[in-house]
């Protein structure tokens, strides 16, 4: 009778390009299989029902849905295709009959062939990445130290450190936060989740001081399973950013977290600079000057602005022609200076270059002397006044490229505006609308149609929102 052949498992490594065989017995490897199995069915149910028993309740009022879902790959091998298997695979060399296995691509050799069939590579199968499922595994099961983990997405390849939370940062979620973190929607809060940038279901901090957003995903996984339910029933609900309180489970908030983001910023831009932000103690009333357009209705729909004078002040010039260094000095020390060209359509005084070359002589005047750390924020708007070689020449003085914004009603790109600033969300990749149109004929369309275009200001007030980091906002 043929002597039984053993099962062999070969692991190709493509980390290491390395070839590793080992032989066990069926009876043996099953019996572990099983009961590491049943371990981690127990666990992701446990997670599951948590999760389940977390969304039956309706949102309240400060929440933000997307329409995008995202899928995550349990750790149970049960009912589980052979890509999803190696998915959720560890970075490090762990035994076969572990739940976690090292990228790379499986092989089996059976007692009926010497030949190896390929499963093919990771790309081919089209593999799920690592997902925030796996943090707490990682952690609480291997021993995992949390900096060692992308703690927005559950990679192990690490590239940096959080800059907020302890844990770990990817190189693709390190240039997401870049890009990210400062963005903003008009409803005054952060566009995405202040832990991973991103998020499908926002919940939103019930401090008037503060604009944070943290998505469902990274509390359940971060905190606890479920515990979003909880926060969602909680009102008011101070966010983990302004709770005294610096741990909630493996979400622990650094202690110097401004000044670790200032250097974040520092480290990993290679061309956005930020200050660094302020603690609510330290931020004072906001002093805006505003040239050729009035944003008081802006500033005051974010709380800058009030009836009180101590509640921040705006002095609005719409001709400056005669102003000079020694003018704007007496004004007083300015935070953040605003200008634009007048709306498209309407009839203006002067030529359309005007309006950016009496800005950026005012500029010079008002802001701090070079080296100053005291915030200081700046922001021109043109809204299809300004010819090709306008705005070219206004770039090379502002040492920065234009971004442009539309304004965009159903299907119908109804106005659009160029906008330079050292707002650090303005020249985030991802601000710009990924529309593009003739801006020419655009404007044309409107003065053709006598359909008198928006102040400038209304298509970017969403920009005003990052000051609150800097400055005092009263509601």
């Amino acid at each position: 009778m043929a002597q039984e052949q053993p099962a062999v498992v070969v692991l190709l490594d493509t980390d290491s390009e390395r070839e590793e065989t080992c032989s066990f017995s069926e009876a043996g490897e099953e019996e572990e299989e099983e009961e590491e199995e049943e371990e981690g069915r127990r666990r992701w149910a446990l997670a599951t029902h948590l999760r389940e028993e977390g969304g039956k309740e309706p949102p309240p009022k400060l929440t933000r849905d997307r329409g995008e879902k995202r899928t995550y790959v349990p750790l149970s091998f049960k009912d589980r295709t052979l890509s999803e298997i190696i998915s959720i695979s560890s970075l490090e060399e762990v035994s076969p009959t572990s739940h976690q296995r090292p990228r790379g691509i499986l092989s089996l050799v059976d007692d009926s062939s010497k030949d190896v069939n390929s499963v093919r590579s990771i790309e081919e199968l089209n593999l799920v990445k690592f997902s925030k499922e796996n943090i707490a595994y990682e952690i609480s099961y291997k021993g995992r130290n949390i900096e060692e983990i992308c703690i927005c997405c559950g990679e192990l390849e690490i590239h940096t450190q959080h800059p907020l939370f302890h844990g770990g940062m990817c190189a693709p979620c390190t240039e997401k936060f870049l890009e990210r973190f400062f963005l903003c929607d008009d409803d005054g809060y952060q566009a995405d989740c202040a832990i991973c940038c991103w998020g499908n279901s926002l919940i939103m901090c019930d401090d008037p001081r503060c604009h944070r957003c943290f998505c469902e995903e990274c509390i359940d996984t971060l905190v606890h399973p479920g515990h979003s339910k909880g926060v969602r029933e909680t009102s008011p609900w101070l966010c983990f950013m302004c709770q005294s309180q610096d741990g909630h489970g493996l979400l622990k908030r650094r202690t110097r977290w401004r000044e670790e983001l200032k250097h974040f910023y520092d480290q990993e831009s290679n061309s956005l600079e930020i200050y660094q932000p302020l603690s609510p103690r330290e931020r004072k009333p906001i002093h805006v000057l505003s040239l050729f357009d009035d944003i008081t209705p802006e500033l005051k729909s974010f709380g800058f602005l009030g009836e009180n004078m101590s509640n921040g002040r705006l002095k609005y010039l719409d001709d400056v022609t005669n102003m000079t260094r020694k003018h704007i000095e007496e004004l007083g020390l300015f935070d953040f200076i605003f200008g634009s060209t007048p709306p498209v359509a309407r009839s203006y005084k002067y030529p359309s270059a005007w309006y950016f070359y009496q800005y950026f002589r005012i500029l010079q005047y008002g802001r701090p002397t070079e080296g100053s750390k005291k915030p200081f924020f700046w922001l021109f708007v043109d809204n299809l006044v300004l010819d090709e070689e306008d705005r070219d020449t206004a770039s090379r003085f502002f040492k920065v490229e234009a971004v442009v914004r539309y304004k965009i009603q159903g299907d119908i790109i109804q106005n659009a505006v160029h906008v330079w600033s050292n707002i650090p969300s303005v020249n985030s990749k991802y601000c710009a609308t990924s529309v593009y149109t003739d801006l020419f004929l655009l404007a044309e369309d409107i003065c053709r149609s006598r359909i008198f275009s928006e102040r400038p200001a209304t298509l970017i007030r969403e920009f005003f929102v990052p000051l609150k980091d800097y400055f005092r906002a009263f509601f």
